[in-house]
């Protein structure tokens, strides 16, 4: 299991000193919320460029925003490794997730809780990741919603079947008690942001997480 703590729960006054305390996380989760497709408002490809000569992680860029395909060249140049897009935020995910591979980036696709998997079936062989969020987007802090289990369970068999490559990453209410469950399902990657941040020591609660999904 790969942890990507989000630093959508670290504090923005300090982001340089917080990357650096998760350095021993493979992965950085980066949630870039538009106030449209999402309320919140955050990050912008300026924050993404200012961080990445400050840290060697995978740069997770979450994109919950309206006409993603807006964006991918901006983010893309400014340093991220992955991009995520929602399939509920553009009307050809098709099209922008062959344009984040085109920018030699990993694609992801992203499905709310009320999405079914099988709305992304005909994409899975395009994308090197499927990011199911675990909680409504747009906010950090939220509860595991484990309903959504059944769907990392669905795409761990999906893509047995298929013999495809993807990876499954989990984003919301992850803490000591839900890496387990979403380990067991068939998850890859687990984002982790009020968990990791909330304490005063976040490098020993990615630490912790990493024990736990290994048993």
């Amino acid at each position: 299991m790969k942890i990507a703590p989000s630093i959508l729960s670290a504090d923005f006054a300090e982001l340089k000193t917080e990357v650096k305390r998760v350095e021993n996380a493979p992965y950085l989760h980066i949630d870039i919320m538009d106030g449209q497709f999402v309320d919140n408002l955050t990050f912008g490809p300026n924050v993404v460029k200012a961080l990445r000569p400050h840290s060697s992680q995978v740069f997770d860029c979450h994109l919950m925003v309206i006409n993603s395909e807006k964006y991918i060249k901006a983010f893309a140049q400014a340093g991220a490794d992955i991009i995520g897009v929602h399939i509920e935020a553009t009307a050809h995910i098709h099209r922008v997730l062959s344009q984040i591979k085109q920018a030699g980036v990993k694609a992801e696709v992203v499905i709310n809780p009320g999405t079914p998997v099988a709305a992304i079936k005909e994409v899975l062989p395009l994308v090197d990741q499927v990011l199911v969020m675990t909680v409504d987007p747009g906010f950090g802090g939220q509860a595991f919603l484990s309903e959504t289990v059944s769907k990392v369970k669905e795409l761990a068999q999906l893509r047995l079947q298929a013999g495809l490559q993807f990876e499954i990453e989990v984003d919301g209410g992850v803490n000591a008690d839900t890496i387990k469950t979403v380990t067991a399902a068939g998850a890859d990657v687990a984002v982790a942001g009020s968990f990791v941040f909330g304490s005063d020591d976040p490098a020993k609660q990615v630490a912790l997480l990493k024990e736990l999904a290994q048993g």
